[in-house]
């Protein structure tokens, strides 16, 4: 009953998306448009701009609230979310460096190197929180990961600073934004970003066991070494898919996974479904409130998160972690 109203409530987000802009549309232009084009300004618009823009919204929402969700049972850290802990901010430095030294790359190129600073940064802030005698645990992450992060984004801010070139390419994408991607640019990166979201389901089980204890887990019977291997590549496959597409979105994989856990519990199985489609949903209503908030002003849809999940990780912090 639950996963169908969030459906419900995610096809409303959709039509908003599509209908909602610089130019509003009405629904029935809308569905001409889906039903019998016409190639009038009005169905180009939906066809070849808003429709890709909102499929795009969803996508990356989706994937964002899982890989938080996944990151959080992973680490049983409540701060952990891609773009915390610096995977998000390893992806957009090697996207930009890679357009800093080869100049203009394709979409698959972008996801690659996209994919190849998240798993770097993944790896780095997963070593320097497993630093001391202590090991591992959700503050030495948390600290690790903020660290990783200001540091990663200096290096971007860096390079930005001395190529102007680069800096005009990117300068909106790094901020998070869905403007400007069209289908081609989805039909390039979808491939990975759903291999991730299906192997991410697929683990739902596992991930509950782990949640418990690696002990626990091991009593049980789980190789917890390949179920942790297999869910960091999720996180890297679908952190990096959505930085390749939208640029470094920040919060929803933090704010989305607490919300669902709040309603349904801690079963992986229902936390996961749940988490994409709550990310689908907060990121599809940030994006038209990007749109409409400021008149004849776009703002990036990183934005608005921000605005939504920054009083969140103050929440999180201050009660969460002990």
């Amino acid at each position: 009953m639950g996963l169908a109203l969030g459906l419900i409530l995610l096809v409303i987000c959709l039509a908003a998306s599509v209908a909602f802009g610089s130019a509003d549309i009405d629904l029935a232009t809308v569905y001409d448009a889906l039903t019998a084009f016409d190639q009038s300004t009005d169905h180009l618009i939906i066809r070849t701009v808003r429709l890709p823009r909102a499929l795009i919204g969803i996508i990356v929402g989706a994937a964002l609230g899982i890989a938080g969700a996944i990151m959080q049972g992973l680490t049983r850290n409540p701060l952990a979310s891609p773009d915390i802990l610096g995977v998000s901010a390893g992806a957009a430095l090697a996207v930009v460096a890679a357009i800093f030294y080869l100049g203009p790359i394709s979409p698959t190129a972008t996801t690659w190197f996209a994919f190849i600073g998240a798993g770097a940064a993944a790896v780095i802030v997963y070593s320097l929180g497993s630093l001391g005698r202590s090991g591992l645990n959700p503050i030495k992450l948390t600290i690790a990961g903020a660290a990783l992060n200001a540091l990663l984004s200096s290096l971007t801010t860096g390079i930005l600073i001395f190529n102007q070139r680069t800096l005009e390419e990117v300068r909106f994408w790094l901020a998070g934004s869905l403007s400007g991607r069209d289908s081609s640019t989805l039909l390039q990166v979808l491939p990975y970003i759903s291999i991730g979201l299906i192997f991410a389901l697929v683990m739902s089980r596992q991930l509950t066991t782990l949640t418990l204890g690696e002990d626990v887990a091991q009593g049980l019977g789980q190789p917890t070494a390949w179920v942790k291997l297999a869910a960091a590549v999720m996180v890297v496959l679908l952190a990096g898919s959505s930085v390749a597409l939208a640029g470094p979105i920040g919060f929803v994989g933090l704010v989305v996974p607490h919300l669902v856990r709040f309603g349904v519990g801690v079963d992986y199985r229902w936390v996961l479904p749940y988490s994409g489609i709550g990310g689908a949903i907060l990121l599809s209503i940030a994006d038209v409130s990007a749109r409409l908030l400021i008149q004849h002003q776009e703002l990036p849809v990183g934005v608005m998160t921000t605005l939504i999940g920054a009083p969140f990780f103050v929440y999180i912090a201050q009660w969460k972690i002990k």
